[in-house]
């Protein structure tokens, strides 16, 4: 594995670091996956690259499409794990428009018994 690119100033990086707490879920060589703090719905993950990658549209087909891959298949299992028995979704804001906050490339596994708060 390279090193890892990480950037002082976002928050997710300062997660993988470990200078801010976070509420884990899972942890491997490549990824993070730790508890959102504001919950659309009982089970809410997000899963971001322990590399800092800005946004999904900052991906390169040939570097990235592995990780992924990968990253996308972590969602079926963490969802069930978590409590989201009957159904999730995955989502990947990118951009602006496309409602990103934080800017370093994470999923959101979004799950649980209806109503959820958003979405």
């Amino acid at each position: 594995m390279t090193a890892m690119h990480v950037d002082s100033h976002c928050i997710f990086c300062k997660i993988v670091a470990g200078h801010i707490p976070s509420r884990k879920a899972y942890e491997d060589d490549e990824f993070l996956v730790f508890h959102d703090i504001a919950p659309w719905a009982p089970v809410h993950l997000l899963v971001i690259p322990k590399t800092h990658i800005a946004s999904l549209a900052e991906t390169d087909p040939a570097e990235h499409a592995a990780m992924l891959g990968r990253m996308l298949a972590l969602a079926p299992r963490l969802a069930k794990e978590n409590g989201a028995d009957n159904g999730f979704r995955t989502v990947i804001n990118t951009g602006s428009d496309g409602g990103q906050e934080v800017y370093h490339l994470h999923m959101h596994v979004i799950g649980g018994p209806r109503p959820w708060a958003k979405g």
